[in-house]
C-alpha cells in the first residue's frame, strides 16, 4: 500500500511539475514574441518556486526599462546560470559593459567538459545587450553546441551572428538548421525574414514572414514586420491590414500604438490616427510628433481652425532637423486654408529651402500648383516664374503654360502677354501658347477695336497638327472675338464668316443673340457689342 501511495504521490508532482513547466513556457513564448506585459503577468507569480520564471521576468521587466527592478528580481537566484547572465545583462544595459563582460566571463569558465548553459547564458547577455564581445558570444555557443544540439542555442547564434560585420550568411545557415529541426519555427521564419528585408530581397521576406504566420498566428512579430515593411515601400493598406492584427496580439504598449499612429496616418486613414493621436494625447502620453499628425488629419478632414491650432504647437515644439520639406509645404497648406496666404508663402519657402534632393524642382512646381488650385493667382505666378528662371533647363511646357495663365486670370495681362511668348519661342510645337497669347490680347483690346487678338487667334485657328483637337470653348472665345471685331469695324465678311462658325457650335450663344439683334436692327455701334464676354472669366478678386 506505502508503495501505491508514493508511486501517486510522484505522479501527482509530476503533473503539477508539468502544469508549471507548461505555464513557464507560456510565459517564456510571450517574452520571445516581445509581449514582456503578458510575459511578467505569467511568469511573475510562478518565480519564488522557479528561477527560469524569475529570469524571464526579470528580463520583461528589463526590456520595458526597469533595470534596477530587473537588477532585484536577477539577485534572488544568485547562483543560477541564467540569472548570473541576467546581471550580466542590467550592466550592459546600465552602461557598464566592463563589468558586464566580467560577469559573462566568469559564468563561462564556470562550464565544465559536458556544460553547456554557462556558455549559452554567458552569449546571451552579449548578443541581447550592447557593449560586449559579440565574437566571444559566437564562440560560447559554438562550444556549447558541440555539447548539446539545441534549436534556442541555434536560434542564438544566428542572433548574435548578425551583428558581426559579414555576419548575415551564417545567420541565415543557423536559422535554416533551426526550421529543419523545427518547420513550424515562427521565431527562425521571423529572423530569416527580417534578414532578407535587409539584404532587399523583399520576395523572401514576404516569403518567410507569412511562413512565420502560418507556423504560429498568434506570433505578432510577422505582422509587425510586415506593416513596417509595407508602409516602408509605400503599400500603405497592406501596411494597415497587418497593424491591425499585430494591435489584436501585441501588448498594446506606448510604442505600439505610437508604430499604429504612424501607419494609420501612413495609410490615409485620417480620421483613426486623428483620434488615436487626440486620445494619447489626452492621456498624457505622445510625442511632439504626434501634434503633427494630429494637425495634419485635421487638415485633410476639412477642420482647417484645429488643424492650424496644433500644427502651430507642433512646429514651435519640433527640432527644426526633424522637420521635412513637405511637413513645411503641408504646414502652408494649412495657413492657406485659413487665408493666411503670406505665411503660406513663407512656410512655400522653407519647404523648398529645407529641400537638398535633386528633384528641387519639384518643389517649386508643387508650390505654385496648390496656390493656383486654390486661385492665389499671383502667388502662384511668381513660384512658377522662378521655377523657370531657377531651373531653365528642366521647365517643362506646363510650367510655362501656368505661368501665363496664373498671370492672366491675376489680371497681369503684360506678365501673361510675355509668358505666352516666351512658351511659344521654347515650344513652337504648342497650340495652346497661341491661344492663349490670342485670349490675354483680347483682354487688353477690352474693347474690340483695335484687333490685337486678331492674328493671334487667325493662326490658331489655322494650325493643322495631327490630332490636335480645338475645345469648344476655345472655339467659342476666338469665334466671338473675331466675330464682334468684324461687327465694331466694319467688316461684314469676318463678322459673317464667324456668325456662322459660332452658330454652328452654339445656335443659343448669348453674345451670337446680341450680334444677330443689332445686325436686324441696323445699328451702327457706338460701343462695343460684347464687351462683358471679352474679359476673363475670373472671380474679381486678384488673389
Amino acid at each position: 500500500m506505502k508503495m501505491k501511495h508514493a508511486i501517486v504521490m510522484i505522479a501527482a508532482m509530476s503533473l503539477a511539475y508539468n502544469v508549471q513547466a507548461q505555464s513557464v513556457e507560456d510565459g517564456i513564448k510571450m517574452y520571445n514574441y516581445e509581449k514582456y506585459q503578458t510575459a511578467k503577468k505569467i511568469l511573475e507569480p510562478l518565480a519564488a518556486a522557479n528561477p527560469m520564471a524569475n529570469y524571464y521576468w526579470g528580463l520583461a521587466e528589463l526590456q520595458m526599462g526597469y533595470k534596477e527592478t530587473a537588477k532585484l528580481i536577477f539577485q534572488k537566484y544568485p547562483l543560477h546560470n541564467a540569472n548570473i547572465s541576467g546581471v550580466a545583462r542590467v550592466n550592459f544595459a546600465m552602461g557598464n559593459a566592463t563589468e558586464g563582460m566580467k560577469i559573462a566571463n566568469d559564468l563561462a569558465s564556470k562550464a565544465k567538459k559536458k556544460e553547456w548553459e554557462p556558455l549559452k547564458y554567458a552569449a546571451d547577455a552579449i548578443t541581447y545587450t550592447e557593449g560586449g564581445d559579440v565574437q566571444q558570444a559566437v564562440t560560447w555557443y559554438k562550444a556549447a553546441l558541440a555539447v548539446y544540439d539545441n534549436n534556442d542555442i541555434r536560434l542564438s547564434l544566428g542572433d548574435a551572428s548578425q551583428k558581426l560585420s559579414g555576419g548575415g550568411g551564417d545567420a541565415m545557415n543557423a536559422y535554416d538548421k533551426v526550421i529543419a529541426n523545427d518547420p513550424k519555427n515562427s521565431l527562425a521564419y521571423s529572423r530569416e525574414g527580417k534578414l532578407w528585408y535587409a539584404a532587399r530581397r523583399y520576395d523572401l521576406a514576404l516569403e518567410n514572414w507569412k511562413k512565420a504566420q502560418e507556423a504560429d498566428p498568434e506570433n505578432p512579430l510577422p505582422y509587425r514586420d510586415l506593416a513596417d515593411a509595407y508602409s516602408y515601400t509605400g503599400k500603405y493598406d497592406m501596411a494597415k491590414k497587418n497593424a491591425d492584427r499585430y494591435m489584436e496580439l501585441c501588448d498594446k504598449t506606448n510604442a505600439d500604438y505610437e508604430r499604429y499612429l504612424y501607419i494609420l496616418f501612413q495609410s490615409k486613414d485620417f480620421k483613426g490616427s486623428r483620434d488615436l493621436a487626440l486620445d494619447l494625447l489626452n492621456k498624457g502620453i505622445g510625442k511632439i510628433s504626434f501634434y503633427g499628425i494630429l494637425a495634419f488629419s485635421q487638415y485633410e478632414l476639412g477642420d482647417t481652425t484645429m488643424a492650424l491650432k496644433n500644427a502651430v504647437i507642433y512646429f514651435s515644439k519640433q527640432d527644426p532637423a526633424k522637420v521635412f520639406p513637405n511637413d513645411y509645404r503641408t504646414y502652408a497648406k494649412i495657413w492657406l486654408a485659413n487665408s493666411q496666404v503670406d505665411s503660406a508663402d513663407m512656410y512655400f519657402q522653407k519647404a523648398v529651402d529645407k529641400d537638398s534632393s535633386n528633384t528641387k524642382i519639384d518643389g517649386y512646381r508643387d508650390n505654385a500648383d496648390v496656390l493656383r488650385e486654390k486661385h492665389w493667382w499671383l502667388k502662384s505666378a511668381n513660384w512658377y516664374s522662378r521655377l523657370i528662371n531657377d531651373f531653365p533647363d528642366k521647365a517643362k511646357a506646363t510650367d510655362y503654360f501656368y505661368n501665363g495663365f496664373t498671370l492672366y486670370y491675376g489680371h497681369s495681362y503684360d506678365g501673361a502677354t510675355n509668358a505666352f511668348s516666351a512658351m511659344r519661342n521654347k515650344f513652337p510645337d504648342q497650340p495652346s501658347a497661341i491661344y492663349w497669347q490670342g485670349r490675354t490680347a483680347a483682354a487688353i483690346d477690352s474693347d474690340v477695336n483695335n484687333g490685337l487678338a486678331k492674328q493671334y487667334y487667325t493662326d490658331w485657328l489655322n494650325i493643322n497638327v495631327a490630332g490636335y483637337e480645338r475645345k469648344p470653348n476655345d472655339l467659342t472665345q476666338a469665334y466671338r472675338y473675331l466675330m464682334v471685331l468684324g461687327y465694331n469695324t466694319g467688316d461684314k465678311e469676318s463678322l459673317d464668316k464667324y456668325r456662322e462658325l459660332l452658330r454652328g457650335i452654339n445656335p443659343a450663344d448669348p453674345v451670337l443673340k446680341q450680334i444677330d439683334d443689332a445686325v436686324k436692327s441696323g445699328a451702327t455701334p457706338k460701343k462695343p457689342a460684347a464687351k462683358p464676354t471679352t474679359k476673363p472669366a475670373a472671380k474679381p478678386k486678384t488673389k
